[in-house]
């Protein structure tokens, strides 16, 4: 069983749907009341940083996210707000794992729409399992993770950007996995699968 936070926004049932062609059950959780924490989650992102963060404490979900045990798996915003800070909004986020989030550069298109390869800088990482390093995700996002010590994954658009995360039994990517057709199927069976 996989729970995903419902935070009012975010590709909920799109993820939903990926994990039912993976033959994964889940659930939707709306409040920190319903979170389990030794339960594995998902937590989708889409949306501005600061109304995230203000609607995650209205539903009791700031307190209670850094206690989970389970693997964690936060999707594009909900990768960003794993991290201490933000620069859209001015927003003080989680502070699960270190590093800030930052706009991305006006030489590039913004937002980055499409797809775009991911480097593994930890090839041997459960979620990389049969995943060819350089394999392509899509993406869509106009701010990016700049976070180095744990990094497991980067992606070069415009600069180097932190586009895949761990750190212990939390793991963030920066692209969704839900739309990036066969590959981000194995990816979030991967999640699916770890301990």
């Amino acid at each position: 069983m996989i729970q995903i936070i419902d935070y009012g926004a975010g590709n909920i049932k799109s993820v939903q749907n990926a994990l039912t062609q993976l033959g994964v059950s889940s659930k939707i959780v709306s409040s920190g009341k319903e979170l389990d924490i030794n339960c594995k989650t998902i937590f989708p992102g889409v949306g501005a940083a600061g109304s995230a963060m203000q609607t995650l404490k209205e539903r009791g979900f700031l307190w209670k996210i850094p206690k989970i045990k389970a693997p964690f798996l936060g999707i594009c915003l909900g990768m960003q707000l794993l991290m201490d800070y933000s620069a859209e909004n001015n927003t003080k986020c989680l502070g699960i794992i270190d590093g800030k989030v930052r706009k991305l550069q006006k030489t590039v298109k913004i937002p980055q729409i499409g797809w775009n390869k991911i480097d593994q800088l930890t090839p041997q990482n459960l979620l990389f399992k049969d995943i060819p390093d350089q394999s392509y995700f899509y993406f869509v996002n106009s701010y990016f993770v700049d976070a180095d010590s744990n990094s497991i994954g980067s992606t070069d658009y415009g600069i180097v950007f932190t586009s895949v995360i761990n750190k212990i039994n939390f793991y963030g990517v920066q692209f969704h996995p839900e739309k990036s057709g066969t590959i981000g199927l194995k990816l979030l069976n991967n999640f699916c699968k770890l301990c």
